[in-house]
């Protein structure tokens, strides 16, 4: 089976392919995608959460999007080094569900993983519009990984 494992640059869309890690059986996991989408007329750069400060300053600089995407992907697949299935990244441009959703059906995935409420504002209460439109329209099952509950004071 390919799983597609998404990231938006944020530290829930790690989680998320961490979640993966530890139910998945890797006998049965053939490949892993791990894809970044950049929408390209944002108005907000691609979040790369993941990267060391120093990184993501140098990189803010001089790099752009999509290098921000890259890295974010980058950093995602490092998760699964020794895991045992061929990992692949991907980075794309355009509306991040329609492409996840797109990648989901040319690579004949059987998962696609995506994280909820990572940036929003409501983590507890919003699934996320990209994460409901894959849960939605997507040709395989998906695995929404919603943030921990916070601790009430």
């Amino acid at each position: 089976m390919h799983v597609l494992v998404t990231t938006d640059g944020s530290r829930q869309s790690l989680r998320a392919a961490e979640e993966l890690l530890s139910f998945a059986d890797p006998t049965k996991v053939t490949d892993v995608t791990v894809l970044a989408v950049v929408r390209p007329l944002a108005a907000v750069a691609f979040a790369d959460d993941l990267a060391e400060p120093d990184r993501r300053a140098a990189e803010g600089e001089a790099g752009g999007f999509r290098s921000a995407a890259e890295s974010a992907v980058d950093h995602v697949a490092r998760v699964f080094d020794g895991w045992g299935p061929a990992v692949h990244r991907d980075v794309r441009s355009g509306s991040p569900a329609d492409e996840i959703i797109k990648a989901a059906e040319e690579l004949g995935a059987g998962l696609v993983v995506v994280a909820a409420g990572g940036r929003g504002l409501s983590d507890r209460v919003l699934v996320g519009s990209t994460a409901q439109r894959v849960q939605h329209y997507a040709p395989c099952p998906v695995l929404v990984v919603r943030p921990a509950p916070r601790k009430r004071r």
